[in-house]
């Protein structure tokens, strides 16, 4: 707890009204002591009077001398009017002043001592008050009622209290909210994934069932039927590895081996794995002037994500086109720019691209919609970032940031 300010302010309003009292007492005692001092001196004043006149030659010297002396007298004389000096004041009228300022010196005091009362009691109250509105808090969250208002706080330490309160109400909210939600997107994806592998596997099932039903098929027939089947178990291998991958990516449980790569050495090792693809649809990949750039990454996990988006890039270019790409660097990021000139991708589909098991209007039959997506994992887990313009008929960029 930081600060205790409830307290203090408690503590400040006594000390001020403590401090409020004891100048109105202070001022009050030396009023009641000119008070009797004028009083008395007045009677004085009057007897010492009355002595001048009977006695007109007594010095006024010896006149103060007795006023001011010590010493004892004989009190006999005022016991004849009833007047014990120890218990009694010579004037009635300073005793009758006594006794009402010891009523108001005593009101005085009741009035501090239920002021400091009345302080603390209001204190003591409203930290009670917070401490039932947090235990209603309480109540709320265990009841999934997660709108807390916090407006009114300050930093005491109960309001501090209320504030990790509504702190771990949030988590809990929103913990509660990716556990739903993650209960649904596991079974979104389960349902992708079981229809992406049932289409191979039911084509695979087929063409083994028609292999096995027409043992008098021709042998050209029986070889397209293989390779086929080996096309679809290629497929189902892909699929399975990416989604292990993007599975590996979203647990964090992959171990990143990062060094300075130069990026064009990522791009080759890349275009090696495509070049089959690049000569079955002759599609040349340019590459603009040599640059010696370099960001620290995942060699082997980069490569297979320009992999993949070169990949899309082959499937939806044109035959006998071309691929540029081009190489930049700034103070901020290193930047990959891979531009095709295919059909392009439609701007309804744009938007979606990078999303697991997404196929646009203009998807070859063959893709399963993960290749994008994991790339996008790839690049995004090593402090990059990927974005895509598109115009039908006219191609597709692909611009990859890796941010220093």
């Amino acid at each position: 707890m930081k600060n205790k300010i409830e307290l203090k302010k408690a503590l400040i309003k006594c000390f001020i009204a403590i401090i409020l009292i004891l100048i109105v007492f202070n001022v009050f005692q030396y009023y009641q002591y000119k008070k009797y001092t004028n009083n008395f001196n007045d009677k004085i004043a009057q007897i010492v009077s009355k002595v001048k006149e009977k006695y007109p030659d007594l010095d006024n010297n010896e006149i103060m001398q007795i006023i001011n002396s010590k010493e004892n007298i004989d009190t006999d004389l005022f016991k004849n009017y009833g007047i014990n000096l120890q218990d009694d004041a010579i004037l009635i009228e300073n005793d009758n002043y006594f006794k009402i300022f010891l009523i108001l010196n005593t009101t005085i005091l009741i009035i501090l001592s239920v002021l400091i009362l009345i302080i603390f009691i209001k204190y003591n109250h409203s930290k009670d008050k917070k401490l039932k509105e947090i235990t209603r808090y309480i109540e709320e969250i265990n009841n999934k009622n997660y709108k807390l208002d916090i407006d009114d706080n300050t930093e005491d330490e109960l309001s501090i209290l209320k504030n990790e309160v509504y702190k771990t109400t949030i988590m809990l909210k929103e913990t509660a909210e990716n556990s739903v939600q993650d209960k649904v997107n596991l079974k979104d994806s389960l349902s992708d994934i079981s229809h992406q592998l049932k289409t191979p596997l039911t084509s695979i099932t087929i063409m083994i069932d028609n292999i096995l039903e027409n043992p008098e098929m021709n042998k050209e027939t029986r070889i397209e039927f293989v390779k086929d089947i080996k096309r679809e178990i290629i497929n189902v291998n892909f699929l399975v590895n990416s989604i292990l991958k993007l599975s590996k990516l979203d647990a964090n449980s992959v171990k990143f081996i990062n060094k300075k790569i130069n990026l064009q050495d990522i791009v080759k090792e890349s275009i090696k794995n495509v070049s089959v693809l690049c000569d079955l649809k002759n599609v040349e990949i340019v590459q603009k002037e040599e640059q010696n750039i370099k960001i620290n990454c995942d060699f082997k996990w980069q490569v297979e994500a320009i992999t993949n988006i070169l990949k899309n890039c082959v499937e939806h270019s044109k035959d006998n086109s071309k691929i540029d790409i081009s190489y930049e660097e700034n103070k901020i990021y290193s930047k990959i720019e891979i531009k095709d000139y295919g059909v392009g991708i439609e701007k309804d589909d744009l938007p979606h691209i990078f999303e697991r098991f997404y196929k646009g209007k203009n998807s070859s039959s063959e893709s399963v919609g993960i290749g994008l997506a994991l790339a996008k994992s790839i690049i995004e887990s090593n402090n990059g970032y990927v974005s895509v313009e598109s115009e039908v008929n006219e191609g597709t960029v692909f611009a990859i940031k890796y941010f220093k």
